[in-house]
């Protein structure tokens, strides 16, 4: 009697052991599709754009899944007509491991084969319309950790002009992003303890990226600097013709810059420099005679300030601030263009003197030459305020 029991509490057992196996195969199989439906269903409704998925993989071993065929179009709410705005060949979402062995929970992206397109609006031609898509609100639906690795992989940045003459379309590929410890999830000593390394392919030309950062300081709080070189100016054509009305038969374009902020002050500075600069040639010969004129016009603008032995075109603008008034010294600016027409070519390189540190050390700007013979009457004027004041005290 008490054989035949244990023999049917084993039985039982047993049969409990293979539905619970049936039902996590069956939960397994029916989950993608079930998740798949619910995050089209969010991408559908989403106010002003329109998003879809092609396909859902599970990896439930090393918690994560991965998102086939993604892709976000903007919507216009009249007419209803869509523009590509966001697609991914893949995105993976995971637990990040390294963050894990440290003791906090936080979660990892890789995007393969990214694209963001930015486009100008018609209605409104004086400024780049700027997304109102908060890629944070949205990706919180499919990844409820908080992100602290991310990662792009091949990737495209687009700009389109859809009303200019010409049309403008310029891209950035290649575009490789690594940004890791956004939560500080393992390295919590460091003042800027969040790191972001970018590379990209600008038409002949390689852009580079690095920053240092803390993103969960209450005020922005970071040093970056940036270097692209050898830029070849006349695949950009159409962007010259749209909004220069120009034509560049030859020229490399070069852009450096440092800056850094913290307690809601940054510093920094900006360095373009132009190799090689033909603005006018044999290819123009067919330009009407305003078209000519104006660009003899540019391309003298660039001869006058065009250093001979280095046959290039090249300026520093060093600017300093608080966040809430950003300004631009504009004497600097011209002083820097004559030293390098006429003295020295400004180095193309990063200067390495902009630092966390340095934000907020000479807050006084020294005036340059041209700044002491401009600006004598504004001091004059400051000067009879002050007499003025204490008169009527």
């Amino acid at each position: 009697m008490t054989d035949t029991r244990t023999h049917s509490k084993k039985r039982r057992t047993v049969k409990i052991l293979i539905g619970i196996l049936v039902a996590i195969v069956v939960i397994r199989l029916i989950l993608p599709y079930v998740i798949l439906h619910f995050a089209n269903r969010s991408l559908a409704n989403m106010n002003g754009y329109y998003g879809h998925i092609n396909d859902i993989d599970l990896a439930i071993i090393r918690g994560a899944y991965k998102i086939d065929s993604i892709y976000i179009n903007k919507k216009d709410t009249v007419t209803s007509k869509q523009t590509p705005f966001f697609a991914s060949k893949v995105i993976d979402l995971s637990i990040e491991w390294k963050a894990l062995l440290k003791g906090s929970i936080a979660g990892e992206l890789v995007f393969q084969g990214p694209f963001l397109l930015f486009t100008k609006d018609i209605v409104e031609p004086k400024e780049v319309v700027k997304d109102s898509a908060d890629f944070r609100k949205v990706l919180d639906k499919f990844m409820p950790l908080n992100i602290n690795r991310c990662e792009l992989r091949d990737g495209k940045i687009q700009y389109k002009d859809f009303g200019s003459t010409p049309k403008v379309d310029i891209a950035m590929t290649n575009l490789h992003l690594l940004a890791q410890n956004l939560r500080n999830s393992y390295d919590s000593t460091a003042v800027l303890p969040a790191s972001i390394h970018a590379t990209a392919d600008v038409y002949e030309g390689k852009l580079r990226f690095d920053a240092k950062l803390n993103p969960l300081a209450d005020a922005p709080t970071f040093d970056m600097s940036a270097e692209l070189n050898n830029t070849n100016l006349v695949k950009l054509n159409d962007f010259f013709q749209a909004y220069a009305k120009v034509d560049v038969n030859d020229g490399r374009f070069g852009l450096y810059t440092e800056v850094a902020a913290k307690d809601m002050e940054f510093k920094g500075y900006v360095k373009p420099v132009i190799k090689n600069l033909d603005v006018l040639g044999k290819e123009d010969r067919k330009d009407n005679l305003l078209q000519k004129l104006w660009e003899a016009v540019a391309g003298g603008a660039g001869k006058l300030f065009e250093n001979k032995n280095n046959d290039q075109v090249a300026t520093k603008v060093p600017f300093q601030g608080r966040l809430d008034d950003p300004r631009t010294n504009i004497w600097a600016a011209i002083t820097n263009i004559l030293q390098n027409a006429f003295i020295h070519a400004i180095q193309p390189s990063i200067d390495n003197e902009i630092s966390i540190a340095s934000v907020k050390e000479d807050k006084k700007e020294k005036k340059t030459f041209f700044q002491k013979i401009f600006s004598k009457d504004d001091d004059k004027d400051r000067k009879d305020k002050k007499k003025d004041q204490k008169k009527d005290k």
